[in-house]
């Protein structure tokens, strides 16, 4: 029988499976690294902390028995928050990475923007 850490037994299925992928391959979907700059990397952890905090509101929410509609709100609050943090990544995405990569010749790099644009865009 397995053994679980207080952390583990409070995080739900999805975040454990989350875990799992990032640890198992150090990161959710490719090998590629990309260096940000110290002002890139404090707004985009501001933003994770903020839609964080939201959500842990949304979670007392529920178990406060907070009425249905209030909770709707602050779903769609969230994700306007996880919406302008993927517009804020993307173009910087970009404004570095794709541009830099079509300099250097390496032309599939629009296909793979492509492929992340239809995916964001389901």
């Amino acid at each position: 029988m397995e053994e679980y850490t207080d952390e583990e037994k409070s995080m739900s299925q999805t975040e454990k499976n989350t875990d799992q992928i990032i640890s198992q391959e150090g990161c959710c979907c490719t090998h590629k690294i990309k260096e940000r700059t110290q002002q890139e990397y404090k707004s985009l952890i501001h933003r994770l902390n903020r839609i964080e905090g939201q959500v842990r509101g949304i979670r007392k929410m529920v178990e406060k028995d907070a009425y249905c509609t209030d909770i709707l709100i602050q779903v769609a609050a969230v994700n306007a928050a996880l919406n302008s943090f993927n517009k804020e990544l993307l173009a910087d995405h970009i404004k570095t990475c794709v541009t830099r990569d079509i300099l250097d010749g390496k032309e599939e790099t629009v296909d793979e923007l492509l492929a992340v644009l239809q995916k964001l865009m389901k």
